[in-house]
């Protein structure tokens, strides 16, 4: 029997998380102060985990996974599995593609978010936090953290965006049955959602402003620390286990990927599985290329500049130099909402301005997106996250691309989340 699965032993699991910055073609850019105001960074210091902070700055390409949270890991379910789609490179009457998928859909909450809520979890019950506070947009970051704080006998404090809060009750419903405290944003719990629903009422929210209430929150309140999901440095540091297992697992599959694609929004999940393969190919160890997909809802890696700008609306973060399209910008509500974040992780932004890494945004009312989703159930047998779709759709689309021009290629698609809390979307797009 032909393998199409190919799962590394638990003791396989990776013991150190891998670290980009010192293999990039030129120092990361480093924060910056606004020239007005107090400081940022004093402002993160008083309210983000210290030891997430510290590894925000390292330059050693390699960082130890403390034995608790490898514990950790193995019980929420890795090392994760590698697929071979064969039965979609069937359906696409491919020959000379081959198509794999990553599966970090089959996380305790759905998705790859739960690698870094673990790690940062574990940080702050050390650090003597009571309370983890944080933004969701699409609701998978935030049903991570709220496994976290549960698994470590912590209070969590979600700010999810209203226009996915509003439709999303069942993953409403996770995040409290893991004891979570949940609101919609913008709140009247803060003072910028306040001020946001002065001015609307029926305001729609986005990541941006979700992350200012939980940073404004997190600071007036003792014993509360802040927790991102994307975006910043330690956060792509703890997803890249993910890329470190797929490295071992195409090892084990005697091949080697040539593009690797991803859905990115802020970029945790898209960096996770690209940041050690493209860490090889700075290093020349191998050949690869890298394809973030993204929505025409918030095309920061398509659209955006190069340029420093803060990680959110009421400019609480440090200056950080990402692909932006500016902290303020309005965008769209889709149905993929994890996407929908106004800039790019400064690590996938570098990597985007040397040309490692390309980008593809698909029109925002996502219909091929989901049709692409509805393919992948009905030859993969697996129902995956919107987000994820994106990343589907653009592995078919290159597939189809490189078999018409006659080009053998290896195709690797990280499957982000899984669909079973999204199919109020999937009715609505696919019209059930």
């Amino acid at each position: 029997m032909e393998k199409n699965q190919f799962s590394l032993p638990v003791d396989e699991l990776p013991t150190k998380w891998f670290n980009i910055i010192p293999h990039l073609p030129e120092p990361l850019p480093p924060p910056k102060e606004p020239e007005n105001g107090p400081s940022r960074m004093d402002f993160l210091g008083k309210t983000m985990v210290h030891e997430c902070l510290k590894q925000e700055m390292s330059t050693d390409p390699w960082i130890p996974i403390p034995e608790e949270i490898r514990e950790l890991y193995i019980q929420a379910g890795r090392p994760r599995p590698l697929y071979r789609a064969k039965r979609l490179e069937k359906y696409l009457k491919l020959k000379k593609v081959r198509l794999y998928y990553k599966r970090e859909d089959l996380s305790p909450t759905g998705s790859h978010k739960v690698n870094t809520a673990l790690a940062q979890a574990y940080y702050a019950a050390k650090e003597g936090k009571t309370t983890l506070v944080t933004e969701t947009g699409a609701g998978q970051w935030g049903s991570a953290l709220s496994y976290a704080a549960s698994i470590m006998g912590l209070k969590c404090v979600v700010f999810w965006v209203r226009a996915v809060y509003d439709w999303k009750n069942e993953r409403r419903t996770l995040m409290k049955l893991l004891g979570a405290e949940v609101h919609a944003s913008p709140s009247k719990e803060t003072s910028i959602g306040r001020t946001l629903l002065a001015q609307n009422a029926n305001h729609q929210g986005s990541l941006g402003i979700a992350v200012s209430e939980g940073l404004e929150y997190a600071e007036k309140h003792s014993d509360s620390v802040y927790c991102l999901g994307s975006v910043l440095n330690h956060v792509l540091l703890h997803q890249s286990i993910i890329g470190l297992e797929t490295i071992k697992q195409f090892e084990i599959a005697d091949d080697s990927p040539d593009l690797i694609v991803g859905c990115l929004g802020g970029g945790s999940n898209f960096g996770g599985i690209a940041l050690p393969f493209a860490g090889e190919v700075l290093q020349k160890k191998r050949e690869c290329k890298f394809l973030a997909a993204q929505s025409q809802a918030a095309p920061n890696l398509v659209k955006g500049e190069y340029r420093y700008d803060f990680g959110d609306v009421a400019e609480h973060t440090p200056l950080l130099k990402m692909y932006t399209l500016g902290h303020k910008t309005d965008m769209v509500p889709i149905k993929a909402d994890g996407l929908r974040y106004h800039a790019a992780a400064p690590l996938i932004s570098a990597l985007r301005h040397h040309n490692i890494v390309k980008a593809v945004a698909y029109p925002a009312d996502e219909k091929a997106i989901f049709e692409a989703a509805k393919i992948f159930l009905q030859t993969e047998g697996w129902l995956i996250a919107p987000e994820s779709s994106y990343a589907v759709r653009a592995g078919i689309d290159e597939a189809l691309k490189a078999e018409k021009a006659g080009q053998e290629k290896v195709i690797c698609m990280n499957i982000s989340g899984h669909g079973f809390l999204d199919l109020v979307a999937y009715k609505e797009k696919l019209e059930f």
